[in-house]
């Protein structure tokens, strides 16, 4: 075996690259070029990058494409450069503007990571005879009994496995993620011992197709009808004002709600259907129950299979948050997940990703996408399940 748990000599492996021209992925061709693999470089030209070749943050634009050729040529590997710019078009900014306009809060890296760079990059590198395709993802994967399973980082600053919770096991079976085992810190120090011109560059930040950073902006020139005017009602039922678009507004905010009122207030719900941006104070975000969608499960057995009594486990609803101690249950077709103590601000869209525990290097067991919430009660069931209120979302 070699360091990728393939079979045969490195120089006798084809490895393809993704490399979106930042430090992370020039550091994965840099390190499985010194060891001998047949490294080729693919970088993913995705949106009309003019707004944002020069701009700190931005990914798979003009600057990071650039970047990644740079890279390669100092490395001596060839490098592609493949347009996807249609099919992330379709896939991930669509998806993205329908699904704010529904008053979700979607995560397009997640959409991204599903289609264009886990389903069609992972194609092209197959047909060009690789026996895997690397990225410079901060996750691990190893061998099971069943085959790869997912596991948090060693550096959990720089865990990625939230935006991965949909990669399938067949997928995983191709993908190899030799950055896994290394902290942000060794990673540059690599960078600087490859000599890479990328060594010191800032990491990409927010979505890469918004180079304004202003969501609502992005929706409207996409969607000009959009923004359709409409009510701010407070959870009690009263009408405290109007609104220029629910895209506008994110479950959770609370500053430029343009509402006076004796206390303060926060988005609680966007009814698109109604076009009501739902209002209330702090203790109105508390949820306690997520029904989820488009479920991908990374466990072992059949999710159908789990308990009557749930699955004990631990779940993430931010990139940003650790993991909390929920309950997990699958019945009659549907998925949901009761959260021990409860989250502030969980909206539709957005993900939760299932973990088999708090250990450093947790196996990841797959997650899904939240189709609607319920407010979490004051009171607790026998076996300490939670009493929820209706549903909402």
């Amino acid at each position: 075996m070699n360091s990728l748990d393939l079979p045969g000599r490195p120089e006798d492996t084809r490895i393809v690259v993704a490399m979106s021209g930042g430090v992370d992925s020039s550091v994965v061709a840099g390190l499985l070029k010194r060891q001998g693999y047949d490294v080729v470089g693919m970088t993913l030209q995705l949106y009309d990058h003019g707004a944002a070749v020069h701009r700190k943050g931005a990914c798979c634009a003009g600057q990071d494409i650039h970047d990644a050729r740079e890279v390669a040529t100092a490395l001596g590997i060839p490098h592609y450069v493949l347009d996807y710019e249609e099919r992330f078009r379709s896939a991930v900014i669509d998806r993205f503007a329908e699904s704010y306009i529904h008053g979700e809060t979607p995560i397009p890296c997640v959409s991204c990571n599903q289609t264009v760079k886990f389903s069609d990059l992972l194609e092209t590198a197959r047909d060009l005879g690789a026996a895997a395709l690397a990225t410079g993802h901060y996750v691990r994967s190893r061998r099971t009994a069943t085959g790869r399973a997912l596991y948090r980082p060693v550096d959990l600053d720089r865990d990625q496995s939230y935006f991965l919770f949909a990669t399938t096991p067949a997928q995983l079976d191709f993908l190899r993620f030799p950055l896994g085992d290394l902290t942000k810190a060794e990673t540059r120090a690599i960078a600087r011992d490859l000599g890479l011109v990328v060594a010191d560059k800032h990491d990409s930040q927010d979505i890469c197709f918004v180079p304004s950073g202003k969501y609502a902006d992005v929706i409207e020139r996409l969607k000009p009808d959009a923004a359709e005017a409409g009510e701010i009602v407070h959870v009690d039922g009263r009408v405290l004002g109007r609104h220029d678009g629910i895209i506008h507004y994110t479950v959770g905010q609370r500053r430029g709600l343009g509402i006076a009122f004796s206390e303060p207030l926060f988005v609680v719900k966007l009814d698109a259907a109604q076009r009501r941006v739902v209002v209330g104070p702090r203790e109105a975000l508390l949820t306690g129950r997520l029904t989820l969608r488009d479920v991908n499960w990374l466990g072992d057995g059949r999710l159908a299979d789990l308990p009557e009594d749930g699955l004990d486990i631990f779940v993430k609803v931010r990139s940003s948050r650790p993991p909390q101690a929920a309950v997990l249950y699958a019945e009659g077709g549907s998925v949901y997940v009761d959260l021990a103590d409860g989250e502030q601000g969980v909206a539709p869209g957005q993900a939760c990703v299932f973990y088999e525990s708090l250990d450093d290097g947790a196996r990841v067991l797959g997650g899904g996408f939240i189709s609607s919430t319920a407010a979490l009660a004051t009171g607790r069931a026998a076996g300490g399940r939670l009493v929820l209120s209706q549903l909402s979302g």
